[in-house]
């Protein structure tokens, strides 16, 4: 049996102390989670963040960093995620683009009503609070070969 991991990016946006955040359906209840998504075949991982947080927030995201790389196993479905997640920032907003399908909305949360809020994985309020704790690597460490 073959078994692969599920390679995902995601972003950490942060402006005045808000964070920009998905609204999202899954599993038919709305949950949180950064603008995040797959990465897709022929892509590297730096166009996979920059084409997920355009679908999901109508902005154009600019990384700047990265986060770290997580490792979560769902409890229920087991599904290992492999996360690789940016710091970056954003500019350009389009707010007549459609968002993908599933995300509900694009908004700034604080800390506080993120900590508060049903959250997609655990991944969301670590990356949160590791960027908080100024975790950052330069982006030199990903090589596309």
């Amino acid at each position: 049996m073959d078994w692969s991991p599920h390679t995902t990016v995601a972003a950490v946006i942060e402006r005045d102390g808000r964070f920009l955040m998905v609204e999202e359906m899954i599993d038919d209840q709305a949950v949180l989670n950064q603008p995040a998504g797959h990465l897709e075949d022929g892509e590297s991982l730096l166009q996979a963040i920059t084409r997920e947080v355009k679908e999901e927030t109508a902005w154009s995201f600019t990384p700047q960093s990265l986060l770290g790389i997580y490792q979560w196993k769902h409890p229920t479905k087991h599904h290992t995620y492999m996360r690789t997640t940016f710091i970056g920032s954003v500019a350009d907003h389009n707010p007549r683009q459609s968002l993908d399908d599933g995300i509900i909305s694009a908004n700034w949360f604080s800390r506080q009503q993120i900590k508060e809020s049903i959250l997609r994985s655990p991944m969301v309020m670590r990356n949160i609070d590791d960027y908080l704790a100024g975790l950052s690597y330069p982006l030199t460490l990903l090589q596309h070969v």
